[in-house]
This record gives structure tokens, C-alpha cells and sequence, in this order.
């Protein structure tokens, strides 16, 4: 759940810090207070884009931040999944507003928009009038019921995906595949070039390597061949070379090795050395033979390296690419070559896939009817306890034309608010009340499959009043049971039901206009009451009808518990 939230230097915000609680939490206040700036601000740390006048008048930036404390095993699931873990059981999301650009983090790492939207997503679900307005969508309608229908549709859907996925690659194939005539003849003119090209530099795997190793040694050739030769010279040449100097050593210490038992040891080491020394030598003398340098040659591999080169720059960077690419090339050809024969073939494929994605498709449509009839019913009693008396609700089903990673339904809300009138879509027939009745009714069907732990609630009582009204405070009492609710309302009867109730007030300091926040105590919640109750003048009885409607309140609340 939500449960800190903190503001600094937005609109009439100097800084205010809200400790939210479990259960319907409610938020009130006079007409002008701020009420829309609390959740705007919300939205803000969500990703909402904002502008610069945003910010509180002289501030250098604006910040908000929301602690939430997630418990939900599918939800933190899903955290994981975009590796993101509570730090001490909470998920912090914060992001600081400056003039035309903002930074975005959780648990103080910064993220990027589309990550910190994502996070939003699992752990809050805000409800205003936009939302609303959604439901006349009938894309959005589609995916509401396939979030009721749940694991119903899970493995199903997860096979028109797949299907549809390699039905897409085939058709896609078929598409090109119908070239014209001279198209393909074109196509396997230039086929023809690229494999004799290829195949006429009769390649080896491995020879560039080889070539490039002989190339590296016959360019260094002369250095080479100096440096060996002078290391002879030393070693083992004519003159005072070293194996002259050791030969001299030897016999000097022949004489003394008669006399001496160290002498004679160092004798034989030097005897060894002398051995080490000729076979040095004789090994750089071949050496030295190998090291015959060949300008014809040299320019033979040089020109074979070029000619490599030059096909890496066309088919590959290796001469293994460039013989798999010859290797495709030449399937191509041949089926160029047996086009008829080709086409054929891959439309036999196409209309397996098709097939198969039919199949699936007629699975995931069956299923998805029998849950609308159970999502039917269920939004129906729902629209019913939200004082819609005599209203039908049902879910349309049409086919589209062509096939989508959904499969191939159609699917609409149509509604019918009053007795005797045909059921319609609700774009056509549903008001703004109307809209945010339906909208609470479906997130009250949907509270026990939702994995979303924080509801926010705004303009949830545009044009509604009395019976209508009790109605939708106990819908939203409902809702808080299983969820956490925030709501900021105008009336007393859905005030009435709060588990928490904070209220919202503009106040004027040495000319500066700030709105603040603050939790109300039990006997602070009446008065409050009573203030939404009797407009102007706060009268006895008025106060009286207020402690009575929170009694009530708590009455359907341990009822429901």
C-alpha cells in the first residue's frame, strides 16, 4: 500500500507530508483548497508530465516522493521481474521537477520515464475522470475482461500469441515471395554473381589467418634476417664471438680442474654450457636458412589477402561468413530457380498457420464468452447496489476482419439505464456519473482479482447525490476491504465511510498562500461532516445528522468486516 506520501515547493504546496493508512482513506475540503493539486502531484511522481508554472513560485525545483510497503506475492513478483526489491519493505519512488526536465528514481537509483511508469503501474491504479472516459474504448473494454477472466485465459491467449506471431512471419514471406517475372530474374542474375564470385576464390576457413601470420613475418623479413645473423655473429660466428670465448674458458679450466674439486665442478658447467651454446647455434643456423626471402612470393600473399579482403567487405567479416552467406545465396537460387514449386510449399505452410491460429483463436473467443456472461452478471448486481434499479448490461461480441495478437473478437459495453429502453454502447447513453458508477462497479467485481494494492479515486461522485450517493460509499466501503482506497469527494455519505479522513485547507501567511494537509481526529470527522452538510451555517441539528451518518457509516462497516 501507499504509505507516506511528500510534496515540497509545488503549485500552493510548500511541503506537506501525508502517513496514509490501510482501508478507504478520504480527502476533503473547500472548493478551491488544493484538493486537485495533492493527487496532481501524485501523478507527477507516477511520470505525469508537468510545466514549469508547476512549480512554487521563487523554488528552484519541486519534489515528490511515495514510500509504498507492497505484500502482495504476485505484485512483488512482478518487481522482481523488472529488478526491483523493497529496501526494509519499502519501494521509494521520487521524482524532482526543474525548469523543463525532472530526474526520476527508486530506492534513490535514478531510472529512466518508461521504468519508473512501469513500477507505477504494478503498485497504483488512479482512477479520475480521464479514466473514466476510457471505458468508452473498446479496446480497453476487451482488455477488462481479459483481466477478469484471468488464469481462465492464460495458457490459451499465450497460444494465439505464438501463433499468431508465426502466422505473421509467413504471411510476411508470402508477400515477398510474389515477385513478378522480371523481378526474379533480376534477383537471380545478381544471385548468380555474388556465388560464382565467391566460389571461384576457391576459400579455405582458417587461410586468412595463415596469410596474415605469413604476411606479418615476410614484411619483417629483412629485420629478421639482420637480427638472427648478428645473433650468430655473437654466439657462435667467426672472430671473438662467444662460443670462441667459452672454447678459451674450457681450456683454461681444464688445467685447474686437475687440482681442485671446485674447479672441476665449474669445469662442467661450463662444458655444459659450451653443449647449450652449439645446439643454439646450430638451431639459429637453420633458422636462418628458412628465413629466404621470396619477393614473388611475398607478393602472391599479399595479393590473396587483398582479394579475401575484398569479399569480407561484400559477404561477411570472416571467411565462415562469407561461405554461410554463399551457402543462403544459393538456396535462394535454387529456389528461384523452382519458384513454382517454392510458392506452393509456402502456401501450404501459410495455410497450416492459419489454421492453427484459428483453432486457437475460436478457443480464446469460446472462453472469453463464457467468462462476459459471468462478468455480465456481476457488473450487473453491482451497477444494481449502485442504485442503476433496472439496468442491463451486457458484452457485445463481434468478429474483425482480420486476425491480432487478441485474436479476432470485437468486444463492447452496451448498457441500458432505464426499463424499456434497448441496451446501447455506453458512449451513447452514459453521462459522467453514469461513467464513474460503471467504473466503480467493475473495479468492485474486479477487487478479489486485482493485484493492484492502491486504488485512487477522483471525481468519483461527479453528478450524484442521496440514495446514489450511500450507495456508492458502501461500493467503495467494499472495495477498502480488500484494497487500499484514496479518495477525495465532495459528498458526506461517502466522507462518512472513511477509515482515515484527512482534510485539505488553503491558509494566507504575510500574503503568501499555502495549502496544507492534516489527519483528522475521531471527533474532528463529525464536524467535518457537518461542515459538507450544512454549507454556510453549521447548525445543532445539522452536527446531529452528521454524528448520526457516522454511526451508520460504522455500522455497514462491521457488517461487512
Amino acid at each position: 500500500m501507499l504509505q507516506n506520501l511528500h510534496v515540497k515547493n509545488l503549485a500552493l504546496i510548500d511541503e506537506i507530508e501525508v502517513e496514509f493508512g490501510p482501508g478507504l482513506n478520504i480527502m476533503t475540503g473547500e472548493t478551491g483548497a488544493g484538493k486537485s493539486i495533492i493527487l496532481g502531484s501524485v501523478n507527477l511522481a507516477l511520470g505525469g508530465r508537468y510545466s514549469r508554472d508547476i512549480l512554487r513560485k521563487g523554488a528552484q525545483f519541486g519534489l515528490v516522493e511515495l514510500a509504498f510497503v507492497p505484500e502482495n506475492e504476485k505484485q512483488l513478483k512482478k518487481l522482481e521481474a523488472l529488478d526491483i526489491y523493497p529496501e526494509d519493505g519499502m519501494i521509494l519512488l521520487s521524482r524532482r521537477l526543474m525548469d523543463g526536465r525532472s530526474t526520476s528514481r527508486i530506492n534513490g537509483e535514478t531510472v529512466t520515464m518508461s521504468r519508473l511508469k512501469e513500477a507505477a503501474g504494478i503498485l497504483i491504479d488512479i482512477h479520475g475522470q480521464h479514466e473514466h472516459q476510457s471505458l468508452l474504448y473498446k479496446k480497453n473494454q476487451l482488455l477488462i475482461l481479459d483481466a477478469f477472466a484471468g488464469e481462465h485465459l492464460k495458457a490459451v491467449a499465450g497460444q494465439v500469441k505464438d501463433a499468431y506471431k508465426d502466422y505473421r512471419s509467413c504471411l510476411d514471406e508470402w508477400k515477398k515471395a510474389n515477385l513478378d517475372e522480371a523481378e526474379r530474374a533480376k534477383e537471380a542474375s545478381f544471385l548468380e554473381f555474388e556465388i560464382r564470385e565467391i566460389e571461384q576464390a576457391n576459400l579455405a576457413p582458417g587461410e586468412d589467418e595463415q596469410l596474415e601470420q605469413d604476411y606479418r613475418r615476410m614484411n619483417h623479413a629483412r629485420s629478421i634476417m639482420e637480427n638472427a645473423a648478428e645473433a650468430y655473429e655473437l654466439t657462435g660466428g667467426s672472430g671473438e664471438g662467444a662460443s670462441d670465448q667459452i672454447s678459451r674458458a674450457i681450456r683454461c679450466m681444464s688445467d685447474a680442474a686437475r687440482y681442485d674439486g671446485r674447479a672441476e665442478e665449474l669445469y662442467r658447467q661450463l662444458s655444459e654450457l659450451e653443449g647449450l651454446l652449439n645446439d643454439f647455434n646450430r638451431e639459429l643456423s637453420d633458422y636462418q636458412s628458412s628465413l629466404e626471402f621470396s619477393e614473388e612470393e611475398f607478393h602472391a600473399v599479399e595479393e590473396r589477402l587483398n582479394e579475401i579482403n575484398h569479399l569480407k567487405t561484400k559477404y561477411g567479416n570472416s571467411i565462415d561468413q562469407i561461405l554461410k552467406y554463399c551457402e543462403e545465396k544459393s538456396q535462394r537460387l535454387q529456389m528461384l530457380n523452382d519458384y513454382e514449386g517454392y510458392l506452393l510449399s509456402l502456401q501450404e505452410n501459410l495455410k497450416k498457420k492459419e489454421e492453427k491460429l484459428k483453432r486457437h483463436t475460436e478457443d480464446l473467443s469460446r472462453l472469453r464468452k463464457g467468462q462476459g456472461k459471468i462478468l455480465e452478471r456481476a457488473v450487473e448486481e453491482a451497477l444494481q447496489e449502485l442504485n442503476f434499479v433496472d439496468v442491463k448490461f451486457e458484452i457485445q461480441f463481434a468478429e474483425l476482419e482480420a486476425y491480432t495478437a487478441n485474436g479476432k473478437d470485437d468486444v463492447e459495453f452496451l448498457i441500458s439505464m432505464n426499463p424499456g429502453e434497448p441496451v446501447k454502447p455506453l458512449a451513447e447513453v452514459a453521462s459522467g456519473g453514469e461513467l464513474s458508477r460503471t467504473m466503480l462497479a467493475i473495479k468492485a467485481v474486479m477487487a478479489d482479482k486485482d493485484q493492484i494494492e492502491t486504488l485512487i479515486f477522483d471525481e468519483i461522485d461527479v453528478g450524484i447525490s442521496g440514495r446514489t450517493a450511500q450507495k456508492v460509499s458502501e461500493k467503495m466501503a467494499v472495495i477498502g476491504r480488500s484494497h487500499q482506497v484514496i479518495c477525495i469527494t465532495h459528498l458526506a455519505q461517502i466522507a462518512a465511510m472513511a477509515d482515515t479522513h484527512y482534510v485539505i485547507e488553503k491558509t494566507v501567511t504575510d500574503g503568501s498562500t499555502r495549502t496544507g494537509i492534516r489527519q483528522l481526529a475521531e471527533e474532528e470527522t463529525t464536524e467535518e461532516l457537518a461542515r459538507i452538510l450544512g454549507g454556510a451555517e453549521i447548525t445543532g441539528a445539522v452536527r446531529e445528522n452528521a454524528r448520526e451518518m457516522k454511526e451508520l457509516a460504522k455500522d455497514y462497516k462491521t457488517r461487512i468486516s
